[in-house]
């Protein structure tokens, strides 16, 4: 398998979420994990209804934060794979991943039998 590939696509794929992530939030180096951030262009006086909107836009914020974090972890995990020499295999099975489901998702951690597990 030719992993070389698979890691160029990773790591560009890396370096869009972490752009992502900077815009909206902050890495926490205490504790390694990406915190959500208020959009600085709704700061200023504030009335209820200003103070709901930054709050419901804070939310939001955060379950972006998570969803790109999660995603990150994973390219995270198949890049290490690929150096450890264990990229494309299943993690519960340990049988190969597909090679349309690697190419579609080069961060897949499973075979297409065990993806919702």
């Amino acid at each position: 398998m030719n992993t070389q590939s698979f890691k160029e696509k990773l790591e560009i794929e890396k370096k869009s979420l972490e752009e992502e992530l900077s815009q909206i939030g902050i890495f926490n180096t205490e504790t390694n994990v990406w915190e959500a951030t208020p959009d600085q262009d709704m700061m200023g006086e504030i009335d209820d209804n200003d103070a709901a909107d930054r709050f419901e836009d804070f939310e939001e914020r955060t379950a972006m934060v998570t969803t790109l974090q999660s995603r990150l972890g994973d390219i995270n995990i198949a890049l290490g794979k690929i150096e450890s020499n264990t990229f494309g295999m299943c993690e519960v099975c340990n049988s190969p991943i597909e090679d349309d489901r690697l190419n579609a998702n080069p961060a897949a951690r499973t075979d297409k039998a065990h993806m919702n597990e």
